[in-house]
């Protein structure tokens, strides 16, 4: 077995994921919880880390890289910000370190939009952006990162020009379950109904002024024509993820289309979801493109 070099950790709001990594970028071991930044808060955030630590008997003198809501305001140590137009090098030089701790401990800092008209921040995504993308990409680049705070970021010649934040999975979640759509979902399986799905998608890119509207008509379908649970649920997805895609699509897109990065269920949500609006996508694995960006940090910090 080789000899580990480092622990990556991306530490989020609501969960916590590390991997100890050897010195070829190879993952040695892993572990997942839902010990995010809010639950750290509270529990107290040298304490979770070195839980997850002792599980996976990592050695006293590993070094530690963090990126991700810890290094947030409200988070472990502030790790600041590097101002749009953002160098995604500029992420590897300005990692805060943890003060009064035995190892070496440092937290990448996050990217912010000051501008008032449109302001901005992202912690986490910039290292997936520097895992996906690198450092000299010399194209233009449009991508989308969903998730609770979906992400649609420009970039160009190896900087972050701009980006928008979308609250469409948080959105979902409030929606489902606080709602009167709470009732239409109720029950519902792990059925994809893709018809549904791809419907709503298409109906709020068409018209997103209606959104509201559309949302409302997974209750008002159900209760006069019928449905699922499941379908009432796809409506509800299908419908953010549109009013999404219909602002996130209003600009210039590059002749290769959209970057997407992304895992799981919301990778293949947002791959239908560009496949039915006839828009071009590179797909890209969120996990993989923050291990590497994790990666490529660790080795600018410690390489030295």
């Amino acid at each position: 077995m080789s000899e580990p070099a480092y622990v990556a950790v991306d530490w989020g709001t609501s969960s916590f994921r590390l991997w100890l990594v050897d010195r070829a970028g190879q993952v040695l071991a892993e572990r997942r919880s839902g010990e995010g930044m809010l639950t750290a808060a509270k529990a107290g955030f040298p304490a979770v880390l070195q839980s997850h630590l002792a599980a996976i008997e990592a050695p006293d003198h590993l070094p530690v890289l963090v990126c991700g809501m810890a290094g947030a305001k409200t988070g472990w140590v502030e790790a600041g910000y590097v101002d749009t137009p953002a160098p995604l090098a500029a992420i590897l030089k300005q990692a805060a370190r943890v003060a009064g701790e035995a190892r070496d401990i440092r937290i990448l800092p996050g990217i912010a939009q000051r501008d008032a008209k449109a302001p901005d921040v992202m912690r986490g995504e910039e290292t997936q952006l520097l895992g996906a993308l690198g450092l000299d990409a010399a194209d233009e680049a449009l991508v989308c990162m969903p998730g609770t705070h979906s992400k649609w970021v420009w970039v160009k010649d190896g900087t972050v020009a701009h980006f928008s934040t979308f609250m469409t999975g948080e959105l979902f979640s409030a929606v489902s379950r606080e709602t009167i759509l709470s009732l239409a979902v109720a029950g519902a399986d792990d059925t994809d109904d893709i018809a549904s799905f791809k419907t709503a998608v298409v109906s709020a890119f068409k018209t997103p002024a209606f959104a509201a509207n559309l949302l409302f008509t997974a209750r008002s379908r159900q209760l006069l024509f019928g449905g699922t649970p499941a379908a009432a649920r796809e409506t509800l997805s299908g419908t953010l993820i549109g009013i999404e895609l219909a602002a996130g699509l209003s600009g210039t897109v590059p002749k290769a289309g959209v970057t997407l990065i992304a895992s799981g269920r919301l990778a293949m949500l947002y791959r239908m979801a560009f496949e039915v609006l006839s828009v071009a996508v590179t797909p890209i694995d969120a996990d993989e493109a923050v291990r590497r960006g994790l990666s490529m940090a660790a080795a600018a910090i410690w390489s030295k």
